[in-house]
């Protein structure tokens, strides 16, 4: 009797699990069968809003589903990044997020409340884009060269440079040469790429690390001059500009990268649709072409790969703002 309730159990719990499979598989392959909201963790009007609601658009074409953004800004990303690892993992939530995601907690005393896992909150879906970090720097500085700009510093000269944001990538990099040149230029934060632009051109402030593409025109113009990039290789987006390991500081690579998240737990069949849609997206050379707009270049590939940039940039970055004490405070 024993034994044959013991099958009956089994079986019974064989039963619900294959139902439950059933029904979620039935789930995925509906999928999408509502519109989908994807939450950009920062205001409109900015690089990040604008590639997502280029990727927005294009996904709707190809789901036949409405594609919504929502800005949830605040706490240097955390707020949006947490609504979305809270979310229901069921495809219909996603985040678009560029590189802070990663070290907004490390930056940052967040509360639990805005508290997210970095490396297990999320399913990773696609790494979109890079877009490389430029030290750009007003005529007026006089300078024209990191290794200009160092020798100024070390012989007297007050310089600073701007960043979007206090524990922001470009203050990582800011600080990071800092370090490794031995001087001090003075970080000027701001709120946002835009603002920073702006006071760099009025020479309100000496230098500025920045994205690429909200800088373009003003360095065609001679407005200002690009000193060095911070990826580890030239951009083809600005391929006379040298990097900063060419200028002899070969530790010192700091990129900015976005992509899209969905919450733990999301359905592979759905996290697997939307790579290979977003995949096809980035083959387009309408969306090749505006994403240089933004001085961003296209990657695509597996959800492996933003999975493994995403823990190696939590383990390298976290190291680098330990040492440097870098915070958002």
């Amino acid at each position: 009797m024993k034994s044959d309730r013991r099958l009956f159990v089994t079986a019974a719990i064989a039963g619900v699990l294959t139902v439950a499979m059933g029904a979620a598989h039935a789930q995925a392959a509906a999928y999408p069968s509502k519109p989908i909201t994807v939450v950009v963790s920062y205001p409109p009007g900015g690089d990040t809003d604008a590639i997502a609601r280029l990727f927005a658009d294009k996904l709707s074409q190809r789901l036949k589903q409405p594609v919504v953004i929502d800005n949830k800004p605040g706490a240097g990303g955390a707020l949006g990044n947490n609504f979305v690892g809270r979310a229901a993992a069921d495809g219909y939530t996603l985040l678009f997020t560029p590189n802070p995601f990663t070290t907004a907690p490390l930056v940052m005393k967040l509360s639990p409340s805005a508290g997210y896992d970095v490396l297990h909150g999320f399913e990773p879906i696609i790494k979109t884009a890079v877009q490389p970090l430029v030290l750009v720097a007003n005529p007026a500085a006089g300078v024209k060269s990191v290794s200009e700009m160092v020798k100024s510093v070390k012989g007297g000269k007050a310089l600073s440079y701007a960043s979007p944001g206090a524990g922001s990538p470009m203050h990582i990099v800011g600080e990071w040469l800092n370090r490794e040149a031995g001087v001090k230029i003075t970080h000027v934060p701001y709120r946002g790429v835009g603002p920073s632009v702006t006071d760099v051109v009025a020479g309100h402030v000496d230098t500025a690390w920045v994205t690429l593409g909200p800088v373009t025109q003003y360095i065609q113009q001679g407005r200002l001059l690009p000193l060095a990039i911070g990826d580890a290789q030239r951009s083809k987006l600005a391929p006379n500009v040298p990097t900063l390991v060419e200028a002899g500081y070969k530790d010192v690579v700091v990129g900015a990268w976005n992509g899209f998240f969905a919450p733990r737990g999301t359905p592979a069949e759905v996290v697997k649709l939307l790579n290979t849609q977003l995949n096809e997206i980035l083959k387009t050379p309408e969306v090749v072409e505006k994403l240089a707009t933004f001085g961003a270049l296209p990657m695509g590939g597996a959800p492996e790969v933003l999975g493994k940039t995403n823990a190696s940039d939590y383990e390298v970055m976290g190291k680098v703002i330990r040492d440097l004490g870098v915070s958002a405070e």
